[in-house]
């Protein structure tokens, strides 16, 4: 089966005042409050900039030392919270000067560190993007609009850029050592956030954006105690085990970070193997980008045989405990 055509492009524009011709920006700042998302942003800011500074926590710090950046920026005092950052951050990037470009994961900490970072420097700020590129004014940026049904391609042609990447969008930085190390001087939010408890967090760790293959489960599993079978066949191919967004969101049988969709995590593996799920597109926006897909599901009009470059029409609970069988022999 063939996967469906690419989806439509719908061309914006983000404009303030153009800038110079460029082929690279003179700076790219990196910033994540995710540490395992450092090494792919600053591959980016490699390919994209001449000069690539990194703001760091203190417990970020030693990820990011071997990652090749210009100058480490270690942050401190305020509360501990991602927003309080935000004037420091803003502050360091303006004194910076120059055409700059901002990259910041899409996580939701990322997205609200970027809408403040867009606020405090009159930048062009854009969500989501899987492709980006410098071209003669400025960024110029891919990302999925209507909710998965176009992509839009959009110019950021301010002073200062601000994107968030979905993961997969670069190849992560190799070690070559680190850079000069910088204390900025912190400046106080006008409006703190106040922490009133920290609890820790229920669930698993899992990057599935970093997985090789991924076996996904949508409703058609049943019920909780049936993902047991899916983990059976994630083992016997070493995979992560990914679910649709009523899995995780609804149903809460899964933790979130195992789901895959649009407002999800999106995903690049080698394989993905879906079982039970329908194929709705705001779920293969996530799964899209895997360069084999497969799927099980006793509907044969399922749309996400559409998408499937393997298809098998049946009940997954028959199919997939042969499926183990075989792999396992």
């Amino acid at each position: 089966m063939s996967k469906s055509p690419h989806l439509p492009t719908i061309y914006a524009k983000f404009s303030t005042n153009p800038g110079e011709v460029m082929n690279k920006f003179a700076n790219v700042w990196v910033f994540s409050d995710n540490a395992a998302r450092f090494a792919e942003l600053i591959g980016g800011a490699r390919e994209l900039g001449e000069k690539v500074q990194v703001f760091v926590t203190q417990e970020q710090k030693e990820t990011v030392l071997a990652l090749g950046a210009d100058a480490i920026y270690t942050l401190s005092g305020g509360s501990g919270l991602t927003e309080d950052y935000a004037d420091t951050l803003a502050h360091c990037i303006a004194q910076g000067g120059g055409h700059s470009l901002v990259l910041l994961p899409a996580t939701r900490r990322g997205k609200a560190m970027a809408a403040r970072l867009g606020a405090r420097l009159n930048a062009g700020v854009c969500n989501d993007v899987s492709v980006l590129r410098a071209d003669q004014s400025g960024a110029l940026a891919t990302h999925m609009v209507y909710g998965g049904l176009a992509l839009g391609e959009e110019r950021l042609v301010s002073p200062v850029a601000i994107v968030t990447l979905g993961s997969g969008t670069f190849a992560p930085a190799a070690p070559v050592g680190g850079g000069e190390e910088i204390s900025p001087e912190f400046i106080a939010p006008r409006n703190p956030i106040t922490c009133l408890e920290r609890r820790a967090k229920q669930g698993s760790n899992v990057d599935l954006g970093k997985a090789k293959r991924v076996v996904s489960v949508g409703r058609g599993i049943g019920n909780q105690e049936n993902i047991a079978l899916a983990g059976q066949l994630s083992a016997a191919i070493g995979a992560e085990l990914g679910c649709s967004r009523p899995v995780a969101e609804n149903e809460k049988w899964m933790e979130r970070e195992r789901y895959v969709g649009i407002s999800g995590i999106m995903i690049k593996p080698e394989l993905y193997l879906a079982l039970g799920i329908s194929g709705q597109i705001q779920h293969m926006v996530g799964a899209n980008g895997a360069q084999i897909i497969a799927a099980v599901n006793r509907d044969k009009n399922a749309p996400i045989f559409q998408h499937a470059d393997y298809g098998i029409v049946g009940d997954l609970f028959k199919i997939v405990p042969v499926l183990v069988r075989e792999l396992n022999k």
